[in-house]
């Protein structure tokens, strides 16, 4: 038996009440002057289009968000966030394509504007870890960079990524030049808690340069895991020392992009990573359901205004 699908995601007008209702639990904001549930619904017009009676100006809910000028139905825009949510590995513009009756052109282009909400803002993008926590810190590479030819050795033609995981809890990737103390340092002292305990692999590049609690590194010329060095003032054993989670990562990532996505130009990587990373902060296991991973998805398109023109430039990692 085929599962039905909601209303929302066949009706434009059940999707736009499903969509107001995140972007304005407490009623309409309008974009233009931020005042708060001073609109009224323009009768006849288009749908869902409002007036704000503060600064006189129309606006409807797709307005200031990756979803603004689209004529895509609103239905179309959450099946495709759903759709795109619900796969682990990912969903090629092409099955988007077939699935949502659009071109392919058009497909990818949602896609694109679909990760591009998924990239953290606000309380998401805030430090990793914190007082008594791990944070794994590991690079790995992906593709080739725009324009290298591979040579007999080595990994400079290669993408480089750099993911750090807070243990149990969330991660965050990065498109970087060259795994680098240069690039590597600066991702790593923005984006930890100076309070938590660092986990490397053993290269040299994570030696000396970061202001966390402690450092401690597994040689995987001879381990994988191992017991902590680190004293723990409470009696507690320490987490084992260990990169398996960004390793688990990596291992999710790579099959995406090999097996669904095949081919990524340099200059959208960052979103890719971004998406990837958006399914693993919210996964089952923190709590999150399908239906509650693309609402938390639409929530948010708010401030994230993409165009087609700068869809195809440089992603910012």
């Amino acid at each position: 038996m085929v599962a039905k699908l909601p209303k929302r995601f066949t009706d434009e007008a059940a999707a736009r009440a499903h969509l107001e209702a995140l972007q304005w639990p407490d009623g309409p904001v309008c974009p233009h002057c931020g005042t708060l549930d001073r609109a009224s619904r323009i009768a006849g017009g288009r749908a869902g289009l409002l007036f704000c009676n503060a600064c006189r100006k129309q606006f409807s809910v797709t307005v200031g968000t990756v979803f603004e000028g689209s004529k895509v139905p609103l239905n179309i825009w959450l099946y495709a966030t759903h759709l795109l949510c619900s796969s682990k590995k990912g969903i090629s513009s092409q099955q988007l394509s077939r699935m949502l009756g659009v071109t392919y052109k058009t497909a990818w282009f949602m896609a694109h504007r679909i990760r591009e909400a998924m990239s953290p803002v606000g309380s998401d993008a805030g430090p990793l870890g914190g007082e008594g926590k791990v944070v794994e810190a590991d690079e790995t590479y992906i593709g080739k960079k725009d324009g290298k030819r591979a040579k007999t050795g080595g990994y400079g033609h290669k993408r480089a990524v750099l993911s750090l995981v807070e243990r149990g809890g969330k991660i965050r990737s990065f498109k970087i030049g060259a795994p680098t103390r240069d690039e590597i340092g600066p991702a790593i002292c923005q984006n930890v808690d100076r309070t938590s305990v660092l986990h490397t692999d053993g290269a040299q590049v994570y030696r000396g340069v970061f202001s966390v609690a402690a450092h401690e590194a597994v040689d995987h010329s001879k381990e994988y895991v191992r017991q902590s060095d680190i004293p723990n003032l409470t009696g507690a054993e320490w987490p084992k020392v260990h990169t398996n989670t960004a390793e688990g990562f990596f291992s999710v990532f790579k099959r995406g992009m090999v097996g669904t996505y095949q081919h990524c130009g340099e200059q959208h990587l960052q979103r890719y990573l971004a998406e990837f990373d958006f399914r693993m902060n919210h996964r089952i296991k923190l709590g999150y359901s399908d239906d509650m991973r693309t609402d938390k998805a639409l929530e948010g398109i708010k401030g994230k205004r993409l165009t087609y023109r700068r869809t195809n430039e440089a992603a910012v990692g």
